[in-house]
């Protein structure tokens, strides 16, 4: 840990405490966690980050016996790899473009660019174009090459504010070097820029719900409605492009609403800016226009360049949260300028926020502020004495460090990339953002490495360490693209993204084109596997492990995801399916925010597609969500939550833990299957559901194993047309008693109901260790 930067210990684990389950249940179950993480990535040894963020630490009242590094199996990997005939070095301050721009030139094609291991610093982006395909850019065997998006500082430090057992702040002339410090890396760890209230662990480490200036201390000024002019809406009246399988016409049209408030994304539409935007808490986007803080909150007040801050604005019920520069300021009232575009969802108030970039509030150590008017840069060393001479000073610079982009009918194709560290990637929350399809997100189309118009690409083996923006995107139409055995941490957004494109605001046969997926301009048959990711939405908080929008046919599977503020999987629409979620060790997620947990989706625009069946159809293809380890830790709700209007999933296999309920679907969702799983110390096997659905699109729940923390099996639809189809169920609970649809499970089988369920006392901890290995092959 570097002497720089504030840390201390990771947030710990919730569990049984919030969730009804005996102590040693949650105990066996951490354990059998750890087991299971191991055998996903056997590379990870003794995986100490996933022993650690399950609290099975050796100090702790749950320890697990770690795997001592002698005894830590590595497989075979490029330690052994002969350079390849013909392959150009690249050595750290060498150019690499230059050299990949050689390797392209061949006439045989297929060379390979290896660099050699230390820090290569980009002056710019690295590109591959079509001209580049079939190249591999790779790791030297046995080395560790790091490509960093950030720039090496010069500094000599001086005294600024050094009191003994008071302020140790030290400042450093940093001009000609860099013109603007938006993040800071010392001997590779974060710095936090300097901020009320503060982090006391640093931007590394997740304050949970704290760290915050309460909402209530805050008055908020209204959206301004007339900011850009009216809105225009289009509702795609094609009867061809109807949704006609949910009951009550949820969600059967295709609605957009272009420009107006809406003129904060790029491109300027969105489904919440339509008409008539429905759905769990639905209306017309639109944030406030500023804040008036009370006076006592912010100590330092007034501040002498106020017009420099960012104000961190969470949406009320944390969602997602805003980021805003300042626009004009009198004295606390602050009116915000550019941003608010960081969610898809609106409200007229803001809800707990932070103040950011400010001189006054560099008052805690690991905090750092750069004075862009005199180029000096401040740190409060989080140690005795000055900083070290010798410790490296980087700011993040560039947002893209590698550039994958060809088109549909001229790709990138066959390209590999393996075995290296991308790190030091300045953030991109101020950048454009656009809303993707109807889910709540609002997504920049950026990230460290960024996948566009490719065929088969491939990035194996690497390292996505301390990336301020996204870490992945795979934009528009790519195929076969492909993640696999990398590591994923401290990102400041989401770890990989998905993100396709329709015809919704420019080019021939816009928006009526918005509805229409046949072009293929969107990826399919993204492959990510094998991978760890963990401590991501350090800065957005509505951030994944995983997230698509306008992208089918994905394979996510054999994963560990753990450490995050949102969602860990998210499908932001329902478009094409045909997707498969499998053999994922999923936990700690939504550790800042509400609602959800492990898995998310919404479906709440229809697409045209041919992924069903190789011909146009607003029916997507069934997608499987199955043999995973779903942990629902925090803001227990489920563990795989279908949200508005979600249909067409198979969710099978799984062993899930902890939640409110077992199985949901709300908002004119249907045909959700729930089979052969098994639910640990659920509240109740099925819940929220608003709506029945129509014959031939039941939910089905059948067949599962469901250990509920109450007496109830939930609240659904009990007869009549579009009932839940239930059956063949195994009930425990405390009382060896179960109700459903407010009379005994006896009772209601002698209607003709449930058929085949069975309720008893609660199984003994070894026992449902035993069904979860069974179920998901656990050695």
């Amino acid at each position: 840990i570097s002497p720089c930067v504030a840390k201390t210990t990771e947030q710990s684990f919730k569990g049984y405490r919030e969730n009804g389950a005996p102590t040693s249940f949650d105990c066996a179950m951490r354990k059998l966690a750890y087991q299971y993480g191991k055998q996903l990535i056997p590379r990870q040894g003794a995986f100490e980050s996933l022993l650690y963020a399950l609290d099975l630490n050796p100090e702790g009242d749950c320890p697990a016996e770690k795997i001592s590094d002698e005894n830590i199996s590595v497989p075979e990997d490029f330690r052994t790899t002969p350079v390849p005939v013909g392959a150009l070095l690249v050595a750290p301050g060498d150019d690499i473009q230059k050299a990949l721009d050689k390797a392209a030139q061949t006439k045989s094609g297929g060379l390979t660019v290896l660099l050699r291991g230390g820090t290569h610093y980009l002056k710019d982006t690295l590109t591959l174009g079509p001209q580049h395909s079939n190249l591999t850019l790779a790791a030297y065997p046995g080395e560790k090459p790091v490509v960093s998006g950030g720039k090496q500082l010069n500094v000599q430090w001086k005294p600024y504010n050094v009191k003994a057992g008071g302020p140790n702040i030290y400042v450093a002339d940093v001009k000609g070097q860099v013109t603007d410090v938006p993040g800071l890396q010392i001997n590779g760890e974060r710095a936090t820029r300097a901020r009320y209230p503060n982090l006391p662990g640093g931007i590394e480490v997740s304050c949970g719900y704290g760290c915050m200036i309460d909402s209530k201390q805050g008055k908020w000024t209204p959206p301004d409605f007339n900011r850009f002019g009216n809105v225009t809406y289009y509702t795609d009246s094609n009867p061809a492009h109807d949704r006609n399988d949910t009951a009550n016409d949820w969600f059967k049209h295709y609605m957009i609403g272009i420009k107006g408030l809406c003129s904060v994304y790029d491109p300027p539409v969105s489904y919440w800016c339509s008409e008539d935007p429905s759905g769990g808490g639905a209306f017309a986007f639109r944030t406030p226009s500023g804040v008036t803080v009370n006076k006592t909150v912010l100590p330092h007040l007034p501040y002498k360049h106020p017009e420099d801050a960012f104000f961190f604005v969470w949406r009320p019920a944390r969602w997602a949260n805003w980021m805003f520069e300042v626009g004009k300021v009198d004295n606390n009232n602050f009116t915000f300028g550019y941003g608010g575009f960081q969610g898809a969802r609106g409200n007229d108030q803001g809800g707990d926020f932070f103040i950011e970039n400010v001189f006054e509030e560099l008052d805690n150590p690991g905090e750092f502020f750069f004075d862009k008017r005199t180029s000096q840069l401040y740190l409060y060393y989080n140690g005795t004495g000055s900083p070290p001479a010798d410790a490296a000073v980087v700011v993040p610079q560039k947002k893209v460090l590698l550039n994958l982009t060809g088109t549909q009918w001229q790709p990138v194709v066959g390209n590999k990339v393996e075995g290296i560290t991308f790190t030091a990637a300045a953030y991109t929350y101020m950048d454009p953002h656009g809303v993707p399809s109807a889910g709540d997100w609002a997504l920049d189309r950026i990230a460290a490495v960024f996948l566009q118009g490719t065929e088969n690409v491939v990035l194996d083996k690497c390292v996505f360490d301390r990336l301020d923006g996204n870490g992945v995107m795979v934009s528009g139409y790519n195929r076969f693209a492909t993640v696999q055995n990398s590591d994923f941490s401290y990102i400041g957004g989401n770890a990989m993204a998905a993100w396709g494109f329709t015809n919704e605001t420019s080019g021939v046969n816009h928006p009526q084109a918005g509805v229409d997926g046949t072009d293929g301009n969107h990826p399919r048959y993204t492959t990510v596997t094998s991978n760890t990711a963990r401590e991501v939405g350090l800065y957005e908080k509505q951030s994944s492990f995983y997230v698509q929008a306008k992208t089918a046919q994905s394979k996510i599977t054999g994963n560990v995801f753990f450490n995050g503020p949102r969602a860990g999987i998210n499908a932001n629409d329902g478009f094409g399916g045909g997707d498969e979620i499998s053999h994922n060790l999923v936990f700690s997620t939504c550790r800042e925010s509400g609602d959800h947990g492990p898995f998310n989706s919404w479906d709440r625009q229809p697409f045209l597609t041919t992924v069903r069946d190789g011909t146009p159809s607003m029916t997507p293809q069934w997608r499987e969500i199955h043999h995973n380890f779903f942990i629902d830790n925090y803001s227990p709700q489920e563990n795989v939550d279908n949200d508005d209007g979600s249909a067409y999933y198979k969710t099978h296999d799984n062993f899930f833990v902890y939640g409110g309920n077992g199985m949901k679907n709300d908002f004119g969702g249907h045909d959700n299957y729930h089979f052969n799983n098994t639910y640990a110390y659920v509240g109740q096997a099925v819940g929220f559901y608003d709506a029945p659905m129509l014959p031939g699109h039941e939910d089905h729940f059948v067949q599962n194993q469901v250990i509920l923390t109450g007496t109830n099996t939930g609240g659904y639809t009990c007869t009549g047309a579009g009932a839940l189809v239930i059956n063949h169920n195994q009930y425990y609970t405390s009382t060896g008693k179960v109700t459903e649809c407010n009379v005994d499970l006896a009772e209601w089988q002698k209607q003709g109901h449930d058929l085949g369920s069975t309720v008893a006392p609660l199984p003994s901890d070894s026992t449902v260790m035993s069904w979860a290995k069974s179920r998901l092959g656990i050695n």
